[in-house]
């Protein structure tokens, strides 16, 4: 049985969704550490027993010794956005080879590794090359371990996906759609992901999966879908293309870190259709429908308002 958890990137999306749910069931020792200060303050805010360390994966400190002590490591640390490709390569690559130094040093802990569907797209961007690197690493590591490939994530804590499209909805006078907006969506619900990571640790799955939402929706399609859920009346309202990533260009001199790229917006409109496989049956777990897990998300009495920092 794993119990102590060393939970890489724990201040992100996927890390307080699997933290609210592994903390509440109190079966694990959990480790939580990120760089980010605000967010980690979240964590502890919400989790006052948690052990939360505030580093930088990408430079050696203490939090090795701690991780190579571990009986597991779930590896979500991450460059999602952005324009710098060091910030890729030190979020992506070398806080992976810290990561990985430290588990080959200790008691080789199970390690899941928390990839994306992104490697198997036919976009190519700073994200994209980043995480196919990451996944290499971790493949080509002898420490036992499961790779997951998830689709587009959405749940409590969202900021950068589907909660900053709630987000702008609810600010702005209209919502822009590039182009047609049929452009097909696979969304995979971040409670749903938790439980398929805890299954891995319980049973201490290997291999690599494609973890995609079992709903498929065109992006306008889920815009409708989240409006409604949320009760906004925000018009949508469908512009050229060229129009959207001028408006994204412009909006990406005033601010180093956007969150929605004239890149992402290429990889949003990229014809991908991610391989669906049984989830549910090879993990063990329930699939939350659509509709439902927006719900919880946005009107959850505890979780559903909490926004974390970009």
């Amino acid at each position: 049985m794993t119990h102590r958890i060393f939970v890489a990137g724990a201040a992100g999306l996927v890390g307080q969704n699997l933290i609210a749910q592994l903390a509440r069931s109190g079966e694990f020792e959990l480790i939580a550490v990120d760089k980010h200060p605000q967010n980690t303050d979240v964590l502890r805010r919400l989790h006052p027993g948690l052990q939360v360390i505030h580093a930088d994966l990408a430079e050696p400190g203490g939090w090795q010794a701690i991780a190579a002590d571990c009986d597991a490591i779930v590896m979500l640390q991450a460059q999602i956005g952005g324009l710098e490709p060091q910030a890729f390569e030190r979020n992506n690559i070398v806080s992976t080879q810290r990561v990985l130094e430290a588990a080959a040093g200790g008691r080789r802990p199970f390690i899941v590794h928390v990839s994306s569907s992104v490697v198997n797209s036919a976009a190519r961007d700073l994200y994209t090359e980043s995480k196919k690197r990451q996944e290499a690493l971790v493949a080509a590591s002898t420490a036992p371990h499961v790779i997951l490939r998830p689709t587009l994530m959405f749940g409590w804590f969202d900021r950068k996906h589907v909660g900053w499209l709630r987000w702008f909805m609810r600010r702005a006078p209209v919502f822009p759609i590039p182009g047609s907006g049929r452009y097909l969506r696979q969304p995979l619900y971040a409670g749903d992901f938790a439980n398929i990571i805890r299954a891995c640790l319980e049973r201490r799955i290997t291999g690599a999966y494609n973890i995609s939402g079992l709903e498929r929706i065109d992006y306008i399609d889920l815009i409708r879908l989240v409006r409604e859920v949320d009760g906004s009346t925000t018009p949508i309202v469908k512009i050229p293309v060229w129009l959207f990533a001028t408006l994204l260009r412009i909006y990406a001199m005033f601010d180093r870190d956007p969150p929605f790229t004239t890149a992402q917006l290429k990889a949003l409109i990229t014809p991908d259709v991610f391989e669906v496989i049984d989830w549910p049956a090879i993990f063990g777990v329930r699939a939350i429908p659509l509709r439902e897990a927006l719900d919880t998300t946005f009107n959850d009495p505890t979780y559903g308002e909490i926004e974390l920092k970009f």
